[in-house]
């Protein structure tokens, strides 16, 4: 029913990772920086503040990363950033083709986005694909309700056409200029804020194109509502055999994007190795906290590079019992902790020495 993707390549040169998107290679996770990046020069405060911030992200489990360009100084100063970082970096183009050719003069920028329904003329895109050619760069064509073809948006708004088919019939339009202009080392996006209108538009254009999908639910909201967009949309489209590469969009940071979208892929069965968390969510029996202990070492346990289980629980009631299964756990109550592995207490520690005692036995694994 639907077309295999081909694969293509993101990065590989300058230093920069090699990431295969496509085919049967594994589903790959994006965010985007949040952040202007205009005052970013050599040897800067703010660029090493930056890259720290992607060594993390990276850690986490982010593959790529995209920054807005919308001048030309964060063109020049995406090009430094991707200088100093083997993490494909994506520079996110709107309006201006202009904006894409001085990025690409600037640095090893893996991927160009951009949106050719308002980058204007075709001899505008097709010199962002002649540079990208010369370079290896891979482009990301992005199509979003908001920037539908006129006639196309009139036959939604005469309900001749759901906007979900104006998405597929859109980004065909725009995949057939690449082809015409014999570029494959493109990934195509069709964004909506809707769950089903996002599914759709992507079942249409995968039933006629081989091109990879980047998937992801726009202007999803907040970390819950954004969350449960996201889970739904990518849950039906990567069991259908959809979806190469993700991004969960959300108001929070891109730390949670990427959390969220390795948790998703995870339970969606696309990502097998790693760590996987569990945590009671607190009750009145007031044990230890949770809530203050997860926000202190979230980062750093999906950090590791271990295919093990931590059980974080709230009470030495349920604790060793509910997290029997896990390779390491801690509990507490009172001035109490608990440390159990395979739901059999090892050790029994003062509440301050919680964090000391719990990163030995997190080592010793």
């Amino acid at each position: 029913m639907f077309k295999t993707p081909r694969v293509v390549t993101v990065g590989g040169f300058s230093g920069i990772r090699k990431i295969l998107v496509g085919g049967d290679n594994p589903v790959t996770i994006q965010t985007m920086w949040k952040e202007g990046i205009t005052d970013v020069t050599e040897g800067s405060e703010h660029l090493q503040q930056i890259l720290r911030q992607i060594n993390t992200l990276k850690s986490l489990g982010c593959d790529i990363i995209r920054f807005a360009v919308p001048d030309m100084q964060s063109a020049a100063a995406l090009g430094i950033i991707a200088s100093h970082t083997d993490v494909p970096l994506v520079a996110d183009i709107h309006f201006d083709y202009r904006l894409a050719l001085e990025t690409l003069k600037s640095g090893p920028v893996s991927v160009i986005r951009i949106n050719p329904g308002n980058i204007g003329s075709r001899d505008r895109v097709e010199k962002v694909v002649n540079a990208c050619k010369e370079k290896g760069v891979a482009i990301r064509i992005g199509v979003n309700t908001g920037s539908l073809p006129k006639d196309l948006e009139a036959w939604v708004e005469e309900k001749r056409m759901t906007r979900a088919k104006a998405l597929a019939e859109t980004a065909m339009r725009e995949a057939a200029v690449f082809e015409d202009l014999d570029f494959k080392n493109v990934v195509v996006s069709m964004k909506a804020s809707s769950v089903q209108e996002t599914i759709e538009a992507n079942e249409e254009f995968a039933k006629e194109s081989d091109i990879p999908l980047h998937i992801g639910v726009t202007e999803a909201g907040p970390l819950i509502s954004g969350v449960v967009k996201s889970t739904l949309a990518f849950s039906t489209l990567l069991k259908e055999g959809l979806g190469s590469t993700i991004r969960v969009s959300l108001s929070s940071a891109p730390e949670n994007e990427v959390i969220a979208g390795r948790e998703i892929l995870h339970e969606c069965g696309k990502r097998q190795a790693g760590v996987t968390l569990v945590s009671c969510p607190r009750c009145g029996r007031l044990g230890f906290d949770v809530h203050a202990f997860m926000e202190k070492w979230q980062n750093e346990l999906y950090s590791l590079k271990k295919d093990v289980t931590i059980a974080v629980m709230g009470c030495i009631v349920n604790g060793p019992g509910e997290g029997k299964h896990a390779d390491l756990g801690i509990a507490g109550g009172g001035d109490k902790v608990i440390i159990f592995k395979k739901g059999k207490i090892v050790r029994t520690i003062p509440s301050k020495d919680a964090d000391k005692i719990f990163r030995e036995e997190l080592n010793s694994l």
